[in-house]
C-alpha cells in the first residue's frame, strides 16, 4: 500500500542536528553538499508519481520512496557499493540528513528493499512504457532551469560508450557456457539421459574447457558442440521453456546454427551480426568497434544547455540504447522528447556522426538549426554551393559560374558551361563530370541539407562556433563513475538507471557549486 513520507517536514531533522553539533559544526552543516541535496533534490521527489508501483488495497505500507530514490542517486553519483551505502545510511549524520532521516535509530530500508524497489520500477516500465526515474529527472531539471532562469535555446549532444559488467567470451566459449547453464537446470533424470552428450563439458568451467582446445581442433569442437545443442533443443524448449536459460539457449541456437534435413551446422562467422548475444549475463549488450576498440554494452547519450549567457549549464536529456545503432538514429529518436522538454531550443550542436537526411528534415520542421563539427563526407576541394530556394527550385554555384538545373530520373543535375570550366585553374580537382561540351554536377536533397549544416557553422559569430566541445567534459563526468568505462551493473534497465541518476547528480553538483561560490 502506498504511503507518502512526510516526517522530514516536521522539523525534527534540524532538532537532531542542533542536539548533536556545535555551533561551528552547524554552520558547516548548513553549507554542506548533503544539506543542499536535501533542499534541492530530496524535498522535490514526487512520491505520488511512484504510487502505481504499490497495491491500492490496505496492506503493509511501502518503504519511504523519497529515501530510497535519494539514496540511489547518491550511491550512483558517489560510486558506492550497496554495502557502503547502507553503512552511510546507518551511521553518517550528513548522509542521513540528505535523505530526510529524522531520528538516529531510524533505518527506512535494507538492501533487499532497494532491490525490490528497482524490480518494481522495471516491471512497471515493461508493462506501461513509463520510466518513472526519467520523469523525476525531467521534473527536477525543468524546475532548475526555471528557478535559475537558464536559457535552453542553445544545446549540445554527445555520447559515450558504457560497457556492461560482463566477461568477454570467444564464440566457442559462449556456446559452451550456455550449454553448461542449461545443464544446471536439468532434472537428475534429464542429466542422466544426456550424460554422454554432456560428459566432455561437465566438471570444468567453460574457460577451463576452452583453454585446452588447440586452434587446429576448433572446427571439430564446433561440430561437437552443435551436436549437443541439436540433441537437447527439444527438451530445453518443452520441459524448461519458462526458465531464463531456455530463452537464452533458443536465442543462441538461432544466432549460431542452421538446421536443414535434420542436420545442424554452425553459421559462418561472416553471417554473425553485432546484435548477437555477448554474454548470458546480459541479454541487452551489443557489440561495436570504434577506432579499433571493441565495446560490449550500451551507449549513453546526453544533451545539455550551452547558451554562453548562462552562468551554469544543465543536462536536459539523457538516455541509453544499444551501442550498435548509428548516432544519427539515436538523435532522431530523441528529438521529439528534447523539443517537448525544452520548446525554446533553436540550435543544437553535435559532432559529425549525428547528421542524416532524416534528421535534417525533422530538425527543419521543428525549427531547430543543427550545427555540426567534423561533418561526414569527403571535403570538396572546389567551393561548390548547392542551395534550395523558397519556391522549391535549386541553385548550384561555383567560384566561376552558376549551373543550369535539370531533373533526372533519381536526382538533380547542374550543367556547367564547358568553355568556362576549361579556363578554370581548379578544373583538375573539380568533382563535376565531363561531358562533350559541358561539365555536370549531380546532387540530391541530402547534399543540399549537408551543405546547409556547413553554412550554419560559417554563419555563426565566432564566439558561438565552438560551443560543442565542452559537452565532452560532461561525457567524462559519466565515464568517471564507471570502472574505466565498464558499469558495475548489467542490462539496459540498470544502465538506464545509472545514466539518469548520474545526470540528476551531475546537475545537482553544478547547482550546488553555483550556489556556494
Amino acid at each position: 500500500m502506498f504511503r507518502r513520507n512526510t516526517e522530514h517536514l516536521q522539523g525534527s531533522i534540524f532538532a537532531t542536528v542542533d542536539m548533536l553539533l556545535s555551533e561551528s559544526q552547524k554552520k558547516a552543516y548548513l553549507e554542506s553538499r548533503e544539506r543542499w541535496f536535501y533542499e534541492l533534490v530530496f524535498k522535490r521527489i514526487d512520491e505520488k508519481a511512484f504510487a502505481p508501483l504499490y497495491s491500492e488495497e490496505k496492506s503493509r505500507p511501502n518503504a519511504a520512496i523519497n529515501c530510497m530514490v535519494g539514496a540511489l542517486i547518491l550511491q550512483t553519483y558517489n560510486r558506492w557499493s550497496y554495502e557502503f551505502l547502507m553503512r552511510q545510511v546507518r551511521f553518517d549524520i550528513l548522509m542521513r540528513s540528505a535523505i530526510g532521516l529524522t531520528s538516529l535509530d531510524e533505518v527506512p530500508f535494507c538492501e533487499a528493499t532497494l532491490f525490490n524497489f528497482q524490480n518494481r520500477l522495471l516491471a512497471y516500465e515493461l508493462a506501461t512504457g513509463t520510466r518513472l526515474i526519467e520523469q523525476l529527472f525531467d521534473g527536477l531539471t525543468a524546475e532548475q532551469l526555471k528557478t535559475l532562469k537558464l536559457k535552453a535555446d542553445y544545446q549540445r549532444s554527445d555520447s559515450v560508450q558504457v560497457e556492461s559488467n560482463i566477461r568477454t567470451y570467444s564464440r566457442i566459449q559462449l556456446l559452451i557456457e550456455v550449454l553448461l547453464r542449461a545443464y544446471r537446470v536439468f532434472s537428475e533424470e534429464d542429466k542422466e539421459r544426456f550424460r554422454e552428450s554432456f560428459e566432455p563439458f561437465v566438471g570444468k568451467s567453460s574457460g577451463q574447457y576452452v583453454y585446452r582446445i588447440e586452434h587446429s581442433e576448433l572446427g571439430a569442437e564446433f561440430e561437437r558442440v552443435a551436436a549437443v545443442y541439436f540433441a537437447i533443443r527439444e527438451t530445453v524448449g518443452t520441459t524448461y521453456g519458462e526458465t531464463e536459460i531456455a530463452r537464452i539457449f533458443e536465442r543462441v541456437f538461432d544466432e549460431h546454427f542452421t538446421v536443414a534435413d535434420e542436420k545442424i551446422a554452425i553459421r559462418p562467422s561472416e553471417e554473425l551480426h553485432s546484435g548477437i548475444l555477448q554474454s548470458p549475463d546480459d541479454e541487452d549488450a551489443t557489440y561495436r568497434k570504434k577506432q579499433g576498440v571493441g565495446y560490449r554494452g550500451q551507449i549513453l547519450t546526453a544533451t545539455e544547455t550551452c547558451n554562453p549567457e548562462n552562468e551554469l549549464q544543465l543536462i536536459t536529456d539523457v538516455h541509453v540504447t544499444a551501442n550498435n545503432r548509428d548516432d544519427s538514429d539515436e538523435l532522431h529518436d530523441r528529438l521529439e522528447g528534447i523539443k517537448e522538454k525544452t520548446p525554446e531550443i533553436a540550435v543544437l550542436y553535435t559532432d559529425g556522426g549525428y547528421g542524416s537526411e532524416e534528421n535534417d528534415t525533422t530538425l527543419e520542421l521543428m525549427g531547430i538549426e543543427q550545427v555540426q563539427t567534423a561533418i561526414r563526407g569527403r571535403k570538396c576541394p572546389v567551393d561548390i554551393e548547392i542551395t534550395k530556394k523558397d519556391d522549391g527550385s535549386y541553385e548550384v554555384r561555383c567560384p566561376q559560374q552558376s549551373g543550369e538545373i535539370h531533373k533526372t530520373r533519381k536526382r538533380m543535375k547542374a550543367v556547367m558551361r564547358g568553355s568556362i570550366c576549361a579556363t578554370c585553374p581548379m578544373s583538375g580537382s573539380c568533382p563535376s563530370q565531363t561531358r562533350r561540351s559541358s561539365r555536370v554536377i549531380y546532387f540530391d536533397d541530402q547534399d543540399v541539407l549537408r551543405q546547409k549544416r556547413q553554412r550554419n557553422i560559417r554563419a555563426l559569430p565566432e564566439e558561438l562556433r565552438n560551443l560543442r566541445p565542452n559537452v565532452e567534459a560532461t561525457m567524462r563526468e559519466f565515464r568517471r563513475r564507471t570502472e574505466a568505462g565498464k558499469l558495475k551493473v548489467r542490462g539496459h534497465f540498470k544502465a538506464e538507471l545509472f545514466a539518469v541518476m548520474t545526470a540528476i547528480g551531475i546537475n545537482f553538483g553544478r547547482v550546488y557549486r553555483y550556489a556556494c561560490t
